[in-house]
C-alpha cells in the first residue's frame, strides 16, 4: 500500500488507585487531576498523533497494513503484536498472575501475557514482589489470600534504576511504590487479580489460581556489558531477548542507523521509547518524527532502513518480536 511511516503514538493514561498525580520524571509537562497508573504507548487502542493516519488505532492500521505494519516475525497478521506502557506506582499494586499461552488457549484466549519490566527510575527501597517464596506451594498461597496475609508469602527483591526484570507467565508478582517503570509484553489485558489489600475491586480466584505457577524463571535479567557502537559515540545495551520480545536500550549522541530485522532476516515492527532527551526519527522519502522524553515512535516493518538523529543525546529502548525461536532469558532473584 506503500504509505506506511514512522508513527507517533498519542500516550494513553489510565487512571489507577495505586497510580499518582506526579508524573514529572517522564512527563513533567503535563498535569492531572485524577491519579494515573499506567500510560499505554502502543496497545490495540492507541492512536497515532502524526502525518495522514493521525487519530487511527493501531489495531485498525494492523487489520489494513498486516506484515506491512507488524512484520513477518510477528504471530497474527492482523494483531498488533506488543503492548509497551509506562507504569508509576505510588503505592502497592493488587498482587496479580497473568496466564501464560497454554493457560489462556484454554479460556479461549489468542495467547498469554509474559512480560518484562525496564526501571527508567527507583527511589531508595523501591521493591517489587516476583513469585513465591521457596517451598511455597499455590495451595498455601490461596489459604493466604483467604487469611488476608498473601504478601508475607511473596518473594519480595529490591530494585534499582536500569534493572531489567523477566516476569514469565504464571508469575504471581506485583510492584510496590517508589519506581516508574516501562513495561514490554505481549499484546494482551488478561489480568487475575488474586489479593487487592482489602480494596474494593474483584478478585479473579478460579482462573488466577489455575494460571499460578510455583516454579517459573522469572528474575533480573542477567545481560552483557553494553557497547559501544557508530564509531563509539553511541551505545547499545541487549537488555533482555525473550521468546516475545527483544528489548535494547541506546543512548545516540551522533546519527545511529537502524533496520527492522534482525540478524534471522525476518523482519518485525520497531517500537522506540524515549526515557531522556530527544532525537528525530528520519526514514528514506518519508516526514521525520519527533522522539522525546515519554514519547513512543512505531517504526513499520515495511520501513526497512532508518536513522535516529539525536538533538545532543537520546536514550531510548527499542522493542521488537524475534525472528527467530528463543529461550528464556537467564535470571537471578
Amino acid at each position: 500500500m506503500g504509505n506506511l511511516y514512522p508513527l507517533l503514538m498519542l500516550p494513553a493514561f489510565d487512571p489507577r488507585p495505586w497510580g499518582t498525580q506526579d508524573l514529572s520524571p517522564i512527563y513533567p509537562n503535563h498535569k492531572f487531576e485524577e491519579k494515573i497508573g499506567e500510560a499505554w504507548l502502543s496497545g490495540d487502542d492507541c492512536k497515532v498523533a502524526n502525518g495522514p493516519l493521525t487519530g487511527k488505532t493501531l489495531a485498525q492500521l494492523s487489520e489494513l497494513y498486516q506484515r506491512e505494519l507488524v512484520g513477518e516475525a510477528a504471530r497474527d497478521a492482523r494483531r498488533f503484536p506488543l503492548l509497551l506502557k509506562f507504569l508509576f506506582p505510588h503505592q502497592k499494586l493488587s498482587v496479580q498472575v497473568h496466564p501464560d499461552d497454554e493457560q489462556a488457549m484454554r479460556v479461549g484466549e489468542p495467547w498469554g501475557k509474559t512480560e518484562c519490566w525496564y526501571v527508567a527510575h527507583a527511589k531508595p527501597g523501591a521493591q517489587i514482589a516476583l513469585g513465591l517464596k521457596p517451598g511455597v506451594t499455590a495451595k498455601q498461597l490461596e489459604e493466604a489470600i483467604r487469611q488476608k496475609r498473601a504478601e508475607d508469602l511473596l518473594n519480595w527483591i529490591n530494585v534499582y534504576a536500569g534493572d531489567m526484570i523477566y516476569v514469565a507467565g504464571g508469575t504471581v508478582h506485583t510492584l510496590g511504590p517508589g519506581s516508574v517503570i516501562v513495561e514490554t509484553q505481549q499484546q494482551s489485558d488478561t489480568t487475575y487479580r488474586l489479593y487487592d489489600y482489602g480494596r474494593p475491586r474483584e478478585l479473579h480466584l478460579k482462573d488466577g489460581m489455575a494460571a499460578v505457577k510455583e516454579k517459573v524463571r522469572s528474575g533480573k535479567v542477567v545481560r552483557p556489558a553494553p557497547r559501544q557502537i557508530g564509531g563509539g559515540k553511541n551505545r547499545q545495551e541487549r537488555l533482555i531477548a525473550a521468546p516475545y520480545f527483544v528489548v535494547d536500550m541506546f543512548e545516540a549522541k551522533e546519527k545511529l542507523s537502524l533496520v527492522t530485522h534482525d540478524d534471522s532476516g525476518r523482519s518485525s515492527v520497531q517500537i522506540l521509547v524515549a526515557v531522556e532527551g530527544c532525537g528525530a526519527i528520519e526514514a528514506p522519502g518519508m516526514e521525520p518524527v519527533t522522539l522525546a522524553k515519554g514519547d513512543a515512535v512505531v517504526v513499520p516493518a515495511c520501513v526497512g532502513n532508518f536513522d535516529v538523529r539525536p538533538q545532543w543525546t537520546v536514550e531510548f529502548l527499542r522493542a521488537y518480536v524475534p525472528g527467530k525461536v528463543l529461550p528464556e532469558p537467564e535470571t537471578r532473584m
